[in-house]
């Protein structure tokens, strides 16, 4: 089968496109054929060796795929060959920048029948972090009232649509290339970052500031001015620390996203609802993966992109 996959970690030139030996499905697994897997910073982290996240080499990026059941392997109930699938696959093993990979059969769940398969693709990691960093780490109940920090982006845009859907106020910052797609999943007040002081644009504080931006560690630290005591600072920055405030009991929590069957599943049905939009920004072929990881590491790369294989 056909696949990219790196031998070493290192700059994008360290990603090969070519033949590798299609996958067997062991006990408790089964095989996908792959429809799309879906490019994450995350990707480029690993396969730079920055991202503290011990792949086996040689690797197979792409830990959010969606596909069709090709093989089962012994002991796998409630699947069958041929179901239309997505996955968030164990972030260290092989993943979905192939023709076919093997995913244990806990991490599978139906796929949206509302879209397109591969686009699919799309919703796992990025749908779960953000479920993940508002009501696990962020403790969000209806009634209360969440900032988001740097809100343009696909998890941005997945928790503005998960809060309101729970009841919840949403104040977003968004630049102005952004800002309307902001305002159109749901956010309540639209902050241009660019142009406005933040804090002083709050008409109050918040229980939650969920940051999702590279911001600079001050700027970051005086906005835990916006959260009232006893609220959360919850982060996926991961390469800098969350600030709290122990004196006004503020949490801090830095979101490390999990895998979560029942939750994927979940996720899926609200996608069929219509509750849920799945953005694709770009479909590219898997020969033009070595070109995104470049990109990826040239800055960061807008919007989602999957990989048709």
């Amino acid at each position: 089968m056909k696949a990219v996959r790196f031998d070493e970690v290192g700059g994008p030139e360290v990603l090969q496109y070519g033949e590798v030996e299609q996958p067997t499905p062991g006990a408790g697994q089964v095989r996908l054929r792959v429809a799309a897997s879906a490019y994450n910073a995350a990707d480029n982290g690993m396969r730079g060796g920055f991202l503290p996240i011990p792949v086996q080499l040689p690797h197979v990026p792409g830990y959010d795929v969606s596909g069709t059941v090709d093989a089962l392997g012994d002991g796998v109930e409630g699947l069958a060959v041929g179901d239309s699938v997505i996955a968030f696959l164990p972030m260290d093993r092989d993943g979905g920048a192939a023709e076919y990979v093997v995913a244990p059969a806990e991490a599978v769940v139906a796929a949206p029948t509302s879209i397109p398969l591969a686009d699919a693709a799309a919703l796992p990691s990025v749908a779960l972090t953000a479920r993940q960093a508002l009501f696990d780490d962020g403790r969000l109940t209806a009634g209360r009232r969440l900032l988001i920090v740097g809100a343009g982006g696909v998890v941005g845009k997945y928790a503005i649509q998960l809060a309101k859907r729970a009841g919840v106020h949403v104040v977003a910052t968004a630049s102005p290339r952004s800002g309307e797609a902001v305002r159109a999943a749901g956010a309540d007040q639209v902050v241009d970052h660019t142009t406005t002081d933040l804090l002083g644009a709050l008409d109050g504080q918040v229980d939650v500031l969920l940051n999702l931006a590279p911001i600079d560690p001050e700027q970051f630290q005086a906005y835990v001015a916006a959260v009232r005591d006893g609220g959360a600072v919850v982060s996926t920055t991961a390469f800098m620390a969350t600030p709290g405030d122990e004196a006004r009991n503020v949490r801090a929590a830095t979101v490390f996203v999990l895998p979560n069957r029942e939750r994927l599943a979940e996720l899926v049905s609200l996608v069929d609802a219509g509750e849920l939009t799945v953005e694709v920004t770009r479909r590219i072929p898997l020969t033009e993966l070595q070109a995104l990881h470049a990109e990826g590491a040239a800055g960061r790369i807008a919007g989602k992109v999957i990989v048709l294989p």
